[in-house]
């Protein structure tokens, strides 16, 4: 039997990263089987839609790399894979029911339904249908429908008994049928419920494996019935704990917590964002960490799934980051950082292309680019207190002294190259005697008037160029002067 996976999102604004994970796990459990991915639209919600949210949907797994082998720009043998295109099927599946006194007709008006859960003594939440429509004789119906009076249909539930199901994440989970509300298939404006066209698009598409969220667990013995009642296989369901942003919240928009395209725009790379997500509620069998897309689709396997909740750990994620941009071949980090350097650096004569060689081993995200750069373009007003420093054994009078010898060294240089300003400055350390750190750290304080940077004294210097050094060394010269009262 071939693996049939779907995504099915609404497209109702923003990918979440709750969905990503949904969608990543159905796409590896697919993959790592040899498999089919599909993507399905549910868009039976008119009134929750976002206008350009289904082209966020394409784009999230364009980027991603979730290649869908079905849907509804790819086309397949299923299709239509927008549920509003399928309108048509829904109800004949759901009168199929209503012959086979698995449904009924329901033509309960709103004020009713209001007035039983104000009469529910355990409240409104808890209040479940009366059944007052399931006793209407096929006269009284018909005689309904041709007054066009309007009506959903519902689901008949079972008065007694237990429905169970199997869950690869929960395992087997029962519930007493008395318990289960008959619930709405088709509703009053034509339009199938949620819960209804899933069942049935997932069983016309061949879905074999049923991946959501754990708030659905509830639902599913629902699922399970309406499978029974048309006689069909059921998928495996898999369940999955919620992803949190603590130990007792949600991951949620409305609290700030990042979506997808809000993490790529901080800076984070869209395959640490996919390989991290793989691992909030999966673990590989080797406890390994980084891991590409498809080193993923061959290391997946559900049994890895669990079932506590998981949560979203940025300080992990960007750690993950930092290690996929130290990877990289430098020419593809290039390609990713260029874009920022523009946004900071003006002047074509830096080396962009060294500049960029210094930060990668240094960055957490792309977007720290702009700040750890920008010195190069125009030394930032700074105080001496920075050429202070007790690691490298530093006052502003060493710093003072310091430069001072250096500035003539460094205006002899004729060969302005990385080596020979490391070679001069070096030879000079061992002239004066002193500690690297007590020459180099002023220098580099000098050019980058910055605490830290992504670059020595060295490196700095044959980045900016001669001129644009030893004015530099000049102010620090001139600054250390009037803190000292020189």
């Amino acid at each position: 039997m071939e693996v049939r996976t779907r995504f099915a999102p609404s497209p109702t604004g923003y990918m979440h990263i709750g969905n990503l994970r949904t969608a990543l796990y159905e796409y590896l459990i697919a993959k790592s089987q040899g498999g089919k991915f599909i993507l399905r639209i549910e868009d039976t919600d008119q009134e929750r839609q976002v206008e350009g949210a289904t082209e966020i949907i394409y784009n999230t797994l364009r980027t991603t790399g979730l290649k869908h082998d079905e849907g509804p720009d790819v086309g397949g043998e299923y299709g239509p894979y927008i549920q509003s295109e399928r309108m048509g099927l829904y109800m004949d599946y759901a009168l199929e029911l209503v012959e086979k006194g698995q449904a009924y007709y329901c033509f309960c008006t709103k004020e009713r339904l209001e007035s039983l859960k104000e009469k529910n003594a355990e409240g409104a939440a808890f209040a479940k249908y009366d059944r007052h429509c399931l006793t209407l004789s096929k006269e009284e119906v018909a005689a309904k429908l041709a007054a066009g009076e309007p009506f959903v249909i519902r689901q008949k539930m079972p008065d007694s008994g237990t429905t169970t199901f199997h869950d690869v994440v929960y395992g087997d989970i029962t519930v007493e049928n008395a318990e289960l509300d008959d619930q709405i298939l088709m509703k009053a404006d034509g339009y199938p419920t949620y819960n209804f066209a899933n069942v049935v698009d997932d069983h016309l598409m061949k879905i074999t494996h049923v991946v959501r969220g754990s708030e659905y667990l509830s639902s599913t013995p629902k699922y399970t019935l309406l499978y029974q009642a048309f006689g069909w296989e059921e998928p495996i369901y898999v369940h999955l704990p919620a992803v949190m942003r603590d130990a007792h919240h949600k991951l949620s928009k409305r609290h700030g917590d990042k979506s997808f395209e809000d993490l790529v725009r901080e800076g984070y790379l869209v395959e640490a964002i996919v390989n991290y997500i793989a691992l909030l509620g999966w673990s590989p069998s080797d406890n390994r960490e980084i891991f590409t897309l498809k080193e993923l689709e061959e290391a997946f396997d559900m049994k890895g799934l669990s079932k506590s909740p998981a949560i979203f750990d940025i300080k992990k994620l960007t750690w993950m980051n930092g290690e996929y941009m130290k990877a990289m071949d430098a020419d593809a980090f290039y390609k990713l950082a260029e874009p920022k350097l523009k946004e900071a650096l003006h002047s074509e004569q830096l080396d962009w292309k060294r500049i960029a060689s210094l930060l990668q081993k240094r960055l957490e995200t792309l977007n720290d680019i702009p700040a750890m750069v920008a010195f190069f373009d125009a030394l930032p007003a700074y105080e001496t207190e920075l050429y202070v420093h007790k690691k490298m054994k530093t006052t502003e009078e060493i710093a003072l002294s310091s430069l001072e010898a250096a500035l003539p060294v460094l205006e002899g240089l004729q060969d302005w190259t990385e080596s020979a300003i490391h070679d001069a400055l070096m030879a000079l350390v061992a002239e004066l005697g002193i500690k690297n750190g007590q020459l180099l750290w002023p220098v580099r304080t000098a050019l980058s008037g910055e605490p830290t940077s992504p670059g020595g004294a060295m490196e700095l210097a044959a980045i900016l160029g001669k001129e644009e050094s030893l004015q530099r060394v000049r102010i620090g010269i001139e600054k250390l002067k009037q803190a000292l009262g020189k």
